[in-house]
C-alpha cells in the first residue's frame, strides 16, 4: 500500500466527504497505536447516524483497550450531537472485534452486500 496515496485519500475524504479521524498515539507518541475513521450521515431509513468506516489497532498495541476507547469516543460524539445510532461493517472472521462490538452494545442488524462494477 502506498502511504502517500493513503494520506492523500484521507485528506480528500476529510475535505470533501465529512470524514473524521481520531487516534490514540503509541507509548512513544510518535505514531498512532489505533485509529477510528467515521462520518455523520443522514439516511431515510435511519435518520442521522454515525458510520464507522475504519477501526484499527496496530498489532503491537492490541489488548490495551484502545479500540474500545475509540468506540466510546464516537459514542460520546453521537450523544453530544443527538445522533441515535452508530453503524459499522465487520468481516465475518473478525471474532475478536465482534466480541468487542457486542460488549459495547452493538448488535447484528443486517448483512452488507457489495458488487464490483468492472
Amino acid at each position: 500500500m502506498d502511504r502517500k496515496k493513503v494520506v492523500d485519500q484521507v485528506f480528500q475524504m476529510i475535505a470533501h466527504e465529512g470524514f473524521e479521524l481520531a487516534f490514540i498515539p503509541d507509548a512513544n507518541n510518535t505514531k498512532a497505536a489505533a485509529f477510528i475513521g467515521y462520518r455523520k450521515l443522514n439516511m431515510l431509513r435511519t435518520g442521522p447516524i454515525i458510520y464507522v468506516d475504519d477501526l484499527f489497532t496496530f498489532t503491537e498495541s492490541r489488548g490495551k483497550g484502545y479500540a474500545g476507547a475509540l468506540l466510546d469516543y464516537v459514542n460520546g460524539q453521537a450523544i453530544n450531537e443527538g445522533i441515535n445510532s452508530i453503524h459499522l461493517d465487520s468481516g465475518y472472521a473478525l471474532h475478536t472485534a465482534h466480541r468487542l462490538y457486542l460488549n459495547k452494545g452493538y448488535y447484528l442488524a443486517c448483512n452488507h452486500f457489495a458488487k464490483t462494477t468492472n
